[in-house]
Formats: C-alpha cells, sequence, structure tokens
C-alpha cells in the first residue's frame, strides 16, 4: 500500500488497530508518519509504524494516541535526519519547497479539547495537510503561510518534525 490516507475516519474499526482503539479513533500519529514517509519515497506498512510508536509507552500501546515527539524519536531510530521545532514563527522558514514534515496541534472546540497529527508538504503555491479534518476528501491547501493557517484555526502547542529524504542535501541537517 503506497497510497496516502487522507481521511483516517474512513480506516474500518477493525484494521490497523492503535493499542486498544481503532485507528480511525487514535491513529493520526501513525497515519502522519505513514503520510510523510510515502511523500519523500520511502514508504513503510502501517503495521511496521503502528508496532514502532506502540512500543515508545509501555502498557497504554497508543490507546491513547502518539507522543507529540513519537514520530521523531521513531524516524530518527530508523536512521532519517529530522529537525523539531515549536516556534510557529520559523515553520514556514523551515520549510522550502519540496519539504516534508510532520505537525502536531491541539484545538479546542467549546469545551472539548484534544490533538491532531498531520503530514505536511510545502509545494510551490503553499502548504498542503494530510488527513486534516474528518470531513476530508483529498490534500487539503492551508495556504502560503503555515503560521498563518495555525493562527486562523486557533491550534495551540504546535511543534513541526521536519523530515529529511535521504537524498535531499549534501548538507549534514540539523537532528535530534
Amino acid at each position: 500500500m503506497d497510497e496516502l490516507i487522507i481521511n483516517q475516519r474512513d480506516i474500518p474499526e477493525d484494521r490497523w488497530r492503535y493499542g486498544l482503539r481503532p485507528s480511525a479513533k487514535t491513529g493520526c500519529g501513525w497515519i502522519a508518519v505513514y503520510n510523510c514517509l510515502t511523500l519523500l519515497g520511502h514508504p513503510k506498512t502501517p503495521e511496521e509504524i503502528i508496532h514502532g510508536l506502540e512500543r515508545q509507552v509501555p502498557g497504554l500501546h497508543g490507546t491513547f494516541g502518539t507522543l507529540c515527539l513519537g514520530p521523531a524519536i521513531l524516524l530518527k531510530k530508523w536512521g532519517f535526519s529530522v529537525e523539531v521545532q515549536s516556534d510557529v514563527r520559523k515553520f514556514d522558514e523551515i520549510l522550502p519547497p519540496g519539504s516534508t514534515a510532520i505537525l502536531f496541534y491541539y484545538w479546542r472546540k467549546g469545551l472539548r479539547l484534544g490533538a491532531h497529527f498531520v503530514a505536511v508538504r510545502r509545494e510551490e503555491r503553499g502548504f498542503v495537510g494530510y488527513n486534516t479534518y474528518s470531513n476530508s476528501r483529498g490534500p487539503d491547501f492551508y495556504g502560503e503561510s503555515l503560521e498563518g493557517y495555525l493562527k486562523k484555526q486557533g491550534f495551540f502547542g504546535c511543534v513541526l518534525t521536519k523530515v529529511f529524504a535521504f537524498s535531499c542535501s549534501n548538507q549534514s541537517p540539523p537532528v535530534l
């Protein structure tokens, strides 16, 4: 399977369980890693990613989702170079066109509070997210500024994990 997962709610409840819950409920972390690696041309199977992330918190195994830095730790373990940034004002700067990253953020709707992971790619026209909304039917265009999009949406506690493709540069990228 090398196609992107656009909407985690489309995953059948008995397929790719994450901990004790279906991926449709708590799978956004592994899905962001899957989409990111697929976009970079280095796909891994959902089973490999789920196994790697579930082992990070013994006893919970993904039941409550993925740790904020979980994708960065897993990707580093697999030999990828990553750069982690929590200053939203720097997000646009560290992702030039062609770059791919994993974005973590908190959201609030009334009294409800949650967190979400998405894969993000910067294209010439702007930023595109994958598995953004519960009703997504394709890649979601965020606009020319990731910082602007996050502010407009009211998302907070954001962490961006830029993932370097193995052959994207001759320079040594910053590593976690």
